[in-house]
């Protein structure tokens, strides 16, 4: 008879949340045995590499020329459907609607998520900007907020100011400035947009990745981690108030198996870890709601170069490698600056690489109220591609969203008529719910167990021993900025959880022998 296997830790999912909760674990236990399980297979040769660092030029290509749209849906290694696969197995490894995957998501309809080794953090752009205001939850404890957030920003390689600014996109820092100036601190000023990046000197800069966060995802080289691609965990199993561990299914052939543990991290991303729960008979009242994402704007206008003393001719180009010569950030500063603005330049070329003009792309996020309402109702009979419980998306904006969202679509419009002529029916878009990629809550933190969160500060389930949960779906606040880094912050937390059981136990044990 087979002995079931044991591991130290297993975690679901092996994007960036989950590849920051093995490094810290792997930090502080190099001995401890880690097993990790995706339902996907990698995207080229090396696992948990991020697409803009493939050496396959097709899959690279195919990347950055939809990266450079600015819009998140479309950051893909593999194309984007929204029809239904008639099999899970032999689906390509890529980003996929979550119609794509059976679920009702017509009310948030561009929601995706990944089917790859690497998850979302394979195919993100790497844009990092710290949360501030009402998009922090400490808990009432800020000093370990600020060191969580300082350790984040390290496992992700934060760079300040990765890509640019160039002289054009100076002129458009110049800008922003003096049309935000006094409406938030020194550090909150409109700036290059922090990347998790490694600068480099010349070409391309390597984008922060599960594998580059920890190394062993994509190298192997660690006879303490075990990664599982391929394999689905479609059940938590649960004995009392612990998980003992998970009932996993190989996608390539069916073949169903069992691995216990001594404590689970799920980082399966928004939408699966609140399904991973249900379908586990977990089940806390505040599972799938609050489901949240900003409204996203996008608007792109071409700078007037006779405006701003351009030379079209010395127009910046990009480095060999990268899609945009700028990358900027416009920080939210509450109310009298609620928006968070992701500014994106590009250069156009002719078709002998000589500068025609030069496109400043706007993005502005919209912070979008936490309401119950808005949450994931997961079925009890119906299953989605997986064959998990199939979910429906019940999301919609307040009247105070309505009103906030028509606020930045004419705060978008002038800052366009900002930097050159600008016709906002053709050149300006809300876009659909789900294109940012960026959904939270579904999962969220709470300081008490009354109901209205699924786990505590640290990520631990209310009512379970050795459960954590970490990555976006744990955020509670409403967000306006990118949500990765904030996302990350909740895998520190957990991991450190984690490490604090297994000593706590350790000196226990050492009592009772004594």
């Amino acid at each position: 008879m087979t002995e079931t296997p044991r591991t130290g830790v297993l975690i679901v999912g092996s994007g960036i949340m989950g590849s920051v909760v093995a490094r810290r674990l792997r930090e502080s236990d190099p001995a401890l045995e880690i097993t990790m399980v995706d339902g996907g297979t990698p995207i080229g040769d090396i696992p948990g590499r991020h697409l803009h660092d493939l050496d396959d030029p097709a899959l690279w290509a195919r990347y950055n020329e939809r990266v450079a749209t600015g819009i998140q849906g479309m950051y893909t290694g593999a194309e984007t459907v929204r029809e239904v696969p008639d099999r899970l197995d032999g689906l390509s490894p890529g980003m996929y609607h979550a119609l794509a995957f059976g679920e009702e998501a017509e009310a948030m309809p561009q929601a995706a998520l990944a089917w790859n080794t690497g998850g979302m953090g394979v195919h993100w752009t790497a844009a990092t900007p710290w949360p501030a205001g009402d998009e922090v939850f400490d808990f009432g404890d800020p000093a370990g907020w600020s060191a969580d957030l300082d350790t984040a920003q390290r496992l992700l390689a934060v760079t300040p100011a990765a890509i640019g600014p160039t002289e054009a996109g100076l002129l458009v820092l110049d800008v922003l400035r003096r049309r935000y100036a006094g409406l938030g601190p020194a550090d909150r000023r409109p700036q290059p947009m922090p990347m998790a990046v490694t600068a480099t000197a010349t070409g391309p800069m390597p984008r922060t990745a599960p594998g580059t966060v920890f190394p062993a995802i994509a190298t192997g080289g660690d006879p303490a981690f075990t990664l599982l691609t391929g394999t689905l965990a479609t059940r938590l199993l649960v004995t009392g108030g612990r998980i003992s561990g998970a009932r996993l299914r190989r996608t390539a052939d069916g073949t169903e198996s069992e691995i216990l543990a001594d404590a689970v991290v799920v980082c399966a991303d928004a939408l699966r870890t609140p399904q991973l729960l249900f379908a586990s008979g977990i089940r806390p009242p505040a599972l799938g709601r609050h489901l949240n994402e900003h409204a996203f704007i996008t608007a792109r206008v071409l700078l007037d170069t006779d405006r701003f003393g351009l030379d079209v001719a010395a127009l910046p180009l990009p480095r060999v490698g990268e899609f945009s010569t700028d990358s900027l950030w416009l920080p939210q500063n509450g109310t009298a600056q609620p928006f968070h603005g992701q500014i994106m330049n590009r250069t156009y070329v002719d078709e002998a690489g000589r500068p025609l003009a030069h496109s400043v792309g706007l993005a502005l996020y919209v912070p979008v109220e936490s309401r119950p309402e808005n949450r994931l109702v997961f079925s009890e009979t119906d299953t989605d591609l997986a064959g998990l419980p199939r979910i429906a998306v019940e999301f919609d904006y307040s009247a105070a969203d309505r009103a906030l969202i028509a606020r930045a679509l004419d705060e978008v419009h002038s800052l366009a008529r900002g930097f050159g002529p600008f016709d906002p029916g053709t050149e300006s878009a809300l876009l659909p719910p789900g294109s940012s990629l960026h959904l939270t809550g579904t999962v969220r933190a709470g300081a008490a167990d009354d109901g209205t969160s699924v786990c505590g500060p640290d990520g631990r389930v209310w009512g379970y021993d050795n459960l954590y949960l970490a990555g976006n779906g744990v955020i509670p606040t409403a967000m306006a900025a990118n949500v990765t880094l904030t996302g990350a912050v909740t895998a520190v937390r957990a991991a450190r959880a984690v490490i604090s059981r297994k000593t706590a136990l350790a000196a226990r044990r050492q009592e009772v022998g004594t």
